[in-house]
């Protein structure tokens, strides 16, 4: 049969229409399946032993994201949640048991435990905090109504938690960020200081960092201020500023800065990655800090100004790979943070303390500092006391002791982080607790 010429047009225009559209969209898997560009490492976890008994281990994937739960043979009705921290570019969905011996601590009194690998990898607290909350709801429907639920968590886990105590308000009854990033994307400003004033310092200029930054750029710079060695003059304003803009002179500060001060250039870097998550300084900038000491460069003045590259992720209150915390806590919060970090510095803590306190919720927070250097280097000891403690506040409503941690003449004491760090550690044979006096 013949086709008429409208026809033969209708079968071309259909047939152009399928050599220029679109592939199709690739359907989202099941939720017991990771999504695309990701797989599972979650290997069988022995159980544990609690009074001689082996705790109840469940293990699988919900919601795109790897999972184990844990159960000690008399449960007393409690969940605990714990965060994990930043996992780079990998494409592999791992899970972390709770750290620093909390896993044994929680079985041995009485809690079962849970930890999500999130749904996604990268600097995503977006999916760190709605993996986190689904699990939270899975593990009762595996093991029962918890008559009430806590997190914990480490290093971007802490940026996990403080977002998630607003995003899901009462959900959770008490939360003990370790080392966290409590003041969210100011995180990113300070890697973005450190790298913009020591090119202003150095007069080397760089920004937007080119592709041989670390090899070709960063020597340049170390010579010119004398990091390879003794600072020079200008090397010594870089030290300060440095100092200041991660908590102001305190104990160990000077001995983090040398212990840290080439790696910081390595978070200057030009990301290698698409989209917030890979790229989390989309977010920074320095447009309105002012430097201290300012002398004997003007860096106010000579600083390269740098706005958000992406502003609406900075302004937005809604959840994104790198949220806002609002500082609106709605339980108990006890933070651990060591005073030499900075990868996450101690200012992170000044700055929610800063955010809670004008929200009037200070009764909701309590805050240490701990005599280290290493980026959440805790011992078994000054985690599992603020653990019970923390525990005690949520029974009790009775706060426990803190460190002031925005009072400079207060941070600045010789024995400032003596209080709650543990002696014991001083005699480890690792670590960096003997770059600080002995408490």
């Amino acid at each position: 049969m013949r086709r008429s010429g409208g026809t033969r047009r209708v079968f071309g225009l259909v047939l152009a229409l399928l050599l220029v559209a679109p592939p199709a969209v690739q359907a989202t898997p099941p939720g017991d399946r990771p999504l695309p560009g990701y797989t599972v490492d979650n290997p069988p976890l022995p159980p544990a032993r609690v009074g001689g008994l082996p705790s109840r281990v469940l293990q699988g994937v919900h919601e795109h994201a790897a999972y184990t739960v844990e159960v000690p043979p008399r449960w007393n009705g409690r969940l605990v949640m714990w965060a994990h921290g930043y996992r780079g570019a990998s494409t592999v969905l791992t899970v972390d048991p709770p750290g620093y011996g909390l896993r044994q601590r929680l079985l041995d009194q009485g809690f079962a435990w849970a930890a999500s690998s999130y749904y996604a990898n990268g600097y995503d607290v977006r999916a760190g905090v709605e993996s986190t909350h689904d699990l939270a709801v899975r593990a009762q429907r595996l093991i029962g109504r918890a008559k009430g639920v806590l997190v914990a968590g480490v290093s971007m886990g802490g940026h996990v938690i403080g977002r998630s105590l607003e995003q899901y308000p009462r959900f959770y009854d008490g939360a003990l960020p370790l080392c966290g990033v409590l003041g969210d994307q100011e995180l990113f400003d300070f890697f973005l200081d450190y790298n913009l004033v020591a090119q202003a310092l150095s007069g080397v200029r760089a920004w937007p960092p080119p592709a041989d930054y670390l090899d070709a750029v960063v020597p340049r710079i170390q010579a010119e201020l004398g990091l390879t060695g003794t600072p020079n003059e200008r090397g010594r304003q870089l030290v300060d500023i440095t100092v200041n803009r991660s908590g102001g002179p305190r104990p160990g500060g000077e001995q983090a800065f040398r212990h840290w001060k080439d790696f910081l250039f390595g978070l200057g870097a030009a990301s290698s990655g698409e989209g917030l998550a890979a790229d989390p300084g989309q977010v920074a900038t320095n447009a309105l800090t002012r430097y201290t000491p300012n002398t004997p460069v003007d860096v106010d003045r000579a600083v390269r100004r740098v706005l958000p590259e992406n502003l609406r992720a900075r302004l937005t209150p809604s959840l994104t790979e790198v949220p806002r915390i609002a500082g609106r806590p709605t339980a108990p919060v006890l933070s651990l943070h060591d005073l030499g970090d900075l990868f996450v510095p101690f200012s992170m803590e000044q700055l929610y303390e800063r955010d809670v306190h004008r929200n009037g919720r200070g009764h909701l927070l309590a805050q240490r500092a701990i005599r280290a250097v290493e980026h959440c280097e805790f011992s078994p000891v000054e985690v599992g006391t603020a653990w019970d403690d923390l525990v005690r506040w949520v029974d009790t409503g009775r706060e426990p002791a803190g460190d002031v941690v925005s009072d400079p003449a207060v941070v600045a004491a010789p024995d400032y982080g003596c209080r709650f760090s543990d002696p014991a550690a001083y005699s480890a044979p690792n670590g960096t607790r003997r770059l600080f006096p002995p408490c």
